[in-house]
C-alpha cells in the first residue's frame, strides 16, 4: 500500500493481524497519477473559474443567484423562517478561511467548489419541494435514537447495528450527499437504479485508490448508514468542514455560532427524507451532538440520547492520525504536529461543553435521559449492550431484531481492513500531559485508561 509500513505482516498474515503504521503523515506519497491530474488538469482549471471560492459566484455556478426565480433567498432557512442572513455569514466564514488558510492544491480548490455546488443545489431542491408539497413540514419525526461520542468510541458500529433493523430508519451515504432524487417530486427514478448510488460508488471508489488505508480508519460504503453532519452541511454549519479541511477560523466561526437553527434544518431535512422514502423511526449518530445538545433536544425534545465513552487519549491519537492522512488529497502540505495540537484542544473543548451539558441536564427533573455505553464493557458483548439501546429506547426486541444485529455484527469484525498503530509522537502529542488536561472527563464518566503508543 502506498504511504505504509507494515509491522508483522508476513506469509500468513490475515488482514486482521497486520499493524500498520503511517509513516508519511508529513510527506505524504500520493499516487503519481494523481499528481500529474492535479498539477496538469486541475491546475490550469483552478486557475480560472473552477477555482473560485466567491459566494455570488458560487450560488450562480449553482443555477441560481442569491434569490430564485419567485423571489425567496436560496439561502433562506428551509423551514420557512430567516432572511438568508444566517447562512450566507456561514457560508461566507468557510469561503474565507478556505481561501486565506488551507492552503489548497488545484484539485483541493475544484472539490471544495463542487461541494458547495452540490450544497446550494440540495438547497435548492428542498425548497422547491416544500413550496410544492408544504404538507412535508407535517412529517412527524418521533423518538429518534441518537448516538453521540467521540469518533473511535463504537459510534459507526452501535449505528450500524441499529441501522440493520428494518424497523428502524437510517441515513445511507449515499443519501446524505443527493438526498433529493431525479424522479418527479424528488424520488428515485421509478424503473431501473438510482444514478445518486452509482456516483457515490464512484467517489468512494477514487477515494480509495487515492487513500488506500481509509477503509481501515473508517469504512464506508454507499448503502452503509452515515452521520448527519452531511445534511446539516447544506447550511454550512457543521462539524464536517472543520474535519475535512484546515480552516481554523470558520472553526471559531462555528464554535461561537448558535447551532438551534442548523438542527431545526437537520429536522426539516429529515421530514423531507422521510415523505421521500418513508421510514418511521430514526437512528442517527454524530460526534458534533456531543457538545450541542440543547439545540439537539431543542428540535428532537423526544430524543433518546445514547453516549458511548472511550480513553480520550489512543481516541485522539486516530482522531489526529485520520485527519492529517486525508487531507493529503486536498492541501498542498499536511503538518501532522499542527492537526495533534488542534485537535487536542478541540476535543479537550468538546468534552468540558459535554460534561456541562450533562450535568445541566441531570439537574433538570424534566431532562432527556442519557444512555452511557463505555467501549470496554460494549466490546465484550455488543449484542447486549444494542439491547440495552432498545430497552431505553422502548424499542421492541424480538428474536427476529436479535438474529438480523447478530448477523451484522458478525459480517463486520474489527480490523477487517488492516490494524493501523496510531503514534501519538507522530503528532507532537504528549500522553502524560493530555491525559492530565482529559482526566476531569475519565472521571465524570469513570472511563478507564487504556495503553498507549
Amino acid at each position: 500500500m502506498a504511504g505504509t509500513t507494515s509491522a508483522n505482516a508476513g506469509a500468513g498474515t490475515t488482514p486482521a493481524a497486520r499493524a500498520i503504521h503511517v509513516d508519511d503523515l508529513a510527506v505524504p506519497r500520493l499516487p503519481g497519477w494523481y499528481r500529474a491530474v492535479d498539477r496538469t488538469v486541475c491546475g490550469p482549471l483552478a486557475a480560472g473559474r473552477w477555482g473560485r471560492l466567491d459566494a455570488d459566484d458560487l450560488l450562480a455556478a449553482a443555477g441560481a443567484s442569491t434569490t430564485t426565480a419567485d423571489g425567496v433567498d436560496v439561502l433562506a432557512d428551509l423551514d420557512g423562517g430567516g432572511d438568508g442572513t444566517r447562512v450566507r455569514a456561514a457560508l461566507e466564514a468557510l469561503l474565507d478561511s478556505a481561501e486565506r488558510e488551507a492552503d489548497l492544491r488545484p484539485v483541493g480548490r475544484i472539490m471544495v467548489r463542487q461541494l458547495v455546488i452540490q450544497l446550494v443545489r440540495t438547497r435548492l431542491a428542498v425548497q422547491d419541494l416544500l413550496r410544492r408539497h408544504p404538507e412535508i413540514l407535517q412529517e412527524r419525526i418521533e423518538r429518534p435514537i441518537v448516538i453521540l461520542g467521540l469518533p473511535r468510541t463504537g459510534t459507526t458500529h452501535l449505528h450500524e447495528l441499529l441501522a440493520a433493523d428494518p424497523a428502524l430508519r437510517s441515513l445511507p451515504y449515499w443519501e446524505s450527499l443527493e438526498p433529493v432524487g431525479p424522479g418527479p417530486d424528488g424520488r428515485p427514478p421509478a424503473t431501473g437504479p438510482d444514478p445518486r448510488v452509482a456516483r457515490c460508488s464512484r467517489a468512494l471508489a477514487l477515494l480509495h485508490r487515492v487513500m488506500p488505508l481509509f477503509p481501515a480508519m473508517h469504512e464506508m460504503t454507499p448503502e452503509g448508514p452515515h452521520e448527519e453532519i452531511q445534511l446539516l452541511a447544506v447550511d454550512f454549519t457543521s462539524m464536517l468542514f472543520e474535519a475535512s479541511y484546515q480552516v481554523p477560523s470558520y472553526r471559531d466561526w462555528y464554535r461561537a455560532a448558535d447551532q438551534a437553527p442548523a438542527y431545526r434544518t437537520l429536522r426539516t431535512m429529515l421530514q423531507v427524507l422521510q415523505w421521500l422514502r418513508g421510514g418511521e423511526r430514526w437512528v442517527l449518530k454524530s460526534p458534533q451532538h456531543l457538545e450541542q445538545l440543547p439545540a439537539l433536544l431543542a428540535a428532537f425534545p423526544d430524543a433518546t440520547l445514547v453516549q458511548t465513552h472511550r480513553d480520550p487519549v489512543p481516541v485522539l491519537a486516530s482522531v489526529s492520525t485520520m485527519i492529517a492522512y486525508t487531507r493529503r488529497s486536498q492541501h498542498r502540505r499536511v503538518d501532522p504536529v499542527q492537526v495533534g495540537r488542534d485537535w487536542s484542544a478541540r476535543i479537550e473543548e468538546m468534552l468540558h461543553r459535554n460534561v456541562v451539558q450533562r450535568d445541566a441536564l441531570a439537574a433538570d427533573p424534566a431532562g432527556a435521559d442519557v444512555l452511557d455505553v463505555r467501549f470496554h464493557e460494549l466490546m465484550p458483548d455488543v449484542v447486549g449492550g444494542v439491547r440495552r439501546i432498545y430497552e431505553q429506547a422502548g424499542q421492541p426486541w424480538t428474536a427476529t431484531t436479535e438474529a438480523v444485529v447478530r448477523a451484522r455484527h458478525a459480517a463486520a469484525p474489527r480490523g477487517r481492513h488492516g490494524r493501523l498503530s496510531y503514534r501519538l509522537a507522530d503528532l507532537g502529542i504528549d500522553p502524560a500531559e493530555r491525559r492530565a488536561a482529559l482526566r476531569f472527563y475519565q472521571a465524570r464518566f469513570a472511563v478507564p485508561d487504556e495503553e498507549t503508543a
